[in-house]
């Protein structure tokens, strides 16, 4: 989606990438001409976004920095500094997806990975993990089953969730979850024979999103950026899972709102004045040329929302 994403920036001189991947949405804002920070936790990601733009970067229009963009209020380097204009494309790139060693595919054989950030220690505070020490594997091996279950109920939209989970502990009761066909294999035991790529698709991804806190991150971090946008500065979401594309659409709304007091009470104690207005009443979907090109696109919404002047 990089035309909807350079019409929804709307010629931003300064802008912030905050999921810099393959470059690929930086490459295009640079050659609009506007000056880009790249964020990204993988450093992969930064290696290879870094070598694709390095042309900018040695000309001082392009800086890669490895962090996830939660923490922007904790990076020295962006200290005090104001955007026109912030990107997120989250989930995970066509890059990490395609390298069968980071285990984010369904991918026979595949290694059960799917950290985000492979240097980060692990954090254990529930189900959104905030990841990059616990792998996929540890945590279907060793999550408790209510874990497990809100995991495949709330984040996979999976009715049979809890059997799912009990099948997970069974499981591993007599041999631990090593690779993707140990999970493929619950899943058909549970949703039975007919289940298939969708199924697995859509399960792989709650899994992803609970090792790497994802969620969580996500909620806690929109506020920071909104911060960090300069008068009349738009930031543009691209989401790809509905509890993703739900956090950034109430977000937008309540931020475009004069008054967030509860309904019933007689006088307003909030802020009282709206900080800012969407661009979108309703996602943007990528086109169907796009998505005939690349299907990962199928799922991809974005919002974009522009603070006041």
């Amino acid at each position: 989606m990089v035309a909807e994403v350079l019409e929804a920036l709307g010629g931003a001189r300064r802008v912030l990438d905050g999921t810099l991947g393959g470059g690929g949405h930086s490459l295009a804002l640079l050659e609009s001409g506007a000056q880009v920070t790249g964020l990204d936790q993988d450093p992969e990601a930064i290696a290879t976004g870094r070598a694709r733009l390095a042309a900018f970067e040695s000309q001082g229009n392009f800086r890669a920095i490895q962090s996830n963009f939660g923490d922007v209020e904790q990076l020295a380097e962006l200290k005090d500094l104001a955007f026109d204009g912030i990107l997120l494309d989250l989930g995970v790139s066509s890059h990490q997806f395609d390298d069968e060693s980071r285990g984010f595919s369904f991918r026979e054989g595949a290694p059960l990975d799917m950290r985000m950030n492979l240097g980060r220690p692990a954090a254990d505070d529930g189900p959104q993990r905030d990841g990059g020490g616990q792998t996929a594997a540890e945590l279907l091996n060793s999550g408790e089953e209510d874990e497990l279950k809100t995991i495949f109920k709330d984040y996979g939209d999976e009715p049979k969730g809890g059997r799912l989970a009990r099948e997970v502990v069974r499981r591993r009761g007599n041999r631990p979850f090593v690779t993707s066909d140990d999970f493929v294999g619950a899943i058909r035991a549970v949703l039975g024979p007919r289940s298939g790529p969708n199924d697995f698709a859509r399960l792989f991804q709650a899994l992803r999103i609970a090792v790497n806190g994802e969620l969580d991150a996500l909620a806690r971090a929109l506020p920071a950026l909104r911060d960090r946008l300069a008068p009349a500065g738009v930031i543009a979401v691209i989401a790809y899972h509905s509890g993703e594309d739900r956090i950034v659409k109430h977000a937008f709304r309540e931020w475009s709102q004069r008054c967030i007091c509860p309904p019933k009470q007689m006088v307003c104690s909030c802020r009282g004045r709206a900080l800012g207005e969407l661009l979108t009443r309703k996602a943007v979907n990528a086109t169907p040329e796009e998505t005939s090109r690349n299907a990962r696109a199928r799922s991809a919404h974005l919002r974009a929302w522009r603070k006041s002047p």
